[in-house]
């Protein structure tokens, strides 16, 4: 008996491992835009990898069809040539909801592996198409769903899987963060920094998913189950869109010491968990006020290890086909997944609300007048909500008056049941803006 072990105890691979782990593992690519592309490059490019593209499935492909893949590659608009071909895994990068999730299901039932950078499937349908892949015996990879080339959910799954996270915190948008580096580095009104991120590619022509946070929601949702075994719905997140910001607004931020950013939160305590996406006040000293131009960055923070950074392009064709490439290897390298990975569903289904308990940050723009802070207060005390401090810049105009109340700790809802009274003063020129500052 102890001679028959003995392979075992020597470290040597068995015969079956050693023979997943040096076949050729086809891939068939389902979309052929920036991301898909640029997986195709890397695929060729890597002979080491013993990856090989067998497929590639777009719309056009008359259109999209490129000289430098081998000739042998199929090319089709036809998804039913994918799942009958000789694929191991199938590389989603066409992005949508549909057809794509019932193409997912297709694949995975198939007996083919999925990976896939498709953040709104994964937060959508992610638990049922993670059950599917563990019923077929296969797996479904999405590292690239969130913080493209950041490697977030491998780090938190894997890296601090030790830890006991209670809280996930970052900039998951990198549109969001060109505008708002933009406005307060130039000074420029929203318009204009949307406008300048749509001409350089950062912005979409329809920006609606990241401006107004839906984006960001999604990414959240996934962290959130993926890091604090949470199973939320995105509609459960509340998102608020960064158009009121304006340059005004880093002036006073700047003032406090702070300036603005898009933050998605997530913060479990016992069975609720408090989750928002919208732009908030974080202090200069933070690693999130230090993210500029289109980056993305996440902070997950442990009952043990403390607060763990991931950083770095959250978008774009090459660092997201870095994560999707990352996925087929894992899954070529036959890496045992465990926990959200191999069909386990989050273990909390807790109540979810944004009534974070934070200082407060409110812009007021009013027709000047006697009064108007007298007021002001008088609403605030109703709520038993204690103003913190008054900034005012000088020299603006009296039709157009921008000053700042800063607010002590509070329950967000108070100082919303609040701004409802206040919204309707005459004096006031346009609703008040209300944003959390972060500690």
């Amino acid at each position: 008996m102890a001679r028959k072990s003995a392979p075992e105890r020597s470290g040597k691979p068995s015969p079956e491992k050693a023979g997943q782990r040096d076949r050729i593992w086809n891939v068939a690519l389902v979309g052929f835009g920036t991301v898909g592309s640029s997986v195709a490059r890397i695929l060729v490019e890597r002979k080491r990898a013993r990856l090989r593209l067998v497929a590639v499935c777009n719309r056009n492909v008359a259109r999209k069809k490129v000289d430098w893949l081998p000739v042998e590659v199929v090319w089709t608009e036809n998804i039913d040539d994918v799942l009958s071909s000789n694929a191991d895994i199938v590389v989603e990068v066409m992005g949508g909801l549909q057809p794509t999730e019932d193409w997912v299901r297709r694949a995975l039932s198939s007996g083919k592996s999925v990976v896939t950078a498709n953040k709104q499937l994964i937060a959508h349908c992610g638990p049922e198409l993670i059950a599917l892949a563990s019923r077929m015996g296969q797996r479904i990879e999405f590292g690239a769903s969130v913080a493209g080339g950041v490697p977030v959910i491998s780090g938190i799954h894997e890296g601090i899987a030790g830890d006991e996270l209670f809280k996930i915190c970052g900039i998951l948008n990198g549109t969001c963060n060109y505008i708002l580096s933009q406005i307060e580095s130039n000074g420029v009104p929203f318009a204009t920094a949307l406008r300048e991120a749509q001409k350089l590619g950062f912005a979409e022509a329809d920006p609606t998913e990241d401006i107004e946070g839906f984006d960001a929601r999604a990414k959240l949702t996934i962290l959130a189950r993926v890091g604090l075994y949470c199973n939320v719905a995105p509609t459960s997140i509340v998102a608020r869109s960064i158009a009121p910001i304006d340059s005004i607004d880093f002036e006073y931020a700047n003032q406090l010491g702070c300036t603005i950013r898009q933050i998605s939160l997530a913060e479990l305590k016992g069975d609720q968990l408090f989750a928002a996406v919208q732009p908030a006040l974080v202090p200069l000293s933070s690693p999130l006020a230090r993210v500029e131009g289109s980056q993305n960055l996440v902070m997950a923070t442990g009952a043990y290890g403390g607060e763990t950074v991931f950083g770095g392009h959250g978008a774009g064709g090459h660092p997201t086909a870095v994560a999707v490439v990352s996925d087929i290897l894992s899954i070529a390298r036959g890496k045992q997944a465990d926990g959200i990975h191999a069909g386990h569903a989050p273990e909390k289904t807790p109540n979810v609300s944004a009534d974070f308990t934070t200082k407060h940050y409110l812009r007021f723009m009013v027709k000047d007048r006697p009064g108007i802070i007298a007021s002001l207060a008088t609403i605030l005390a109703q709520s038993e909500i204690n103003i913190d401090a008054v900034v005012q810049k000088p020299g603006c105009p009296k039709s157009h008056l921008p000053f700042l109340i800063t607010l002590e700790e509070c329950k967000a809802s108070l100082v919303e049941q609040a701004l409802q009274q206040i919204d309707a003063l005459d004096f006031m020129v346009q609703p008040c803006l209300h944003l959390p500052i972060l500690g």
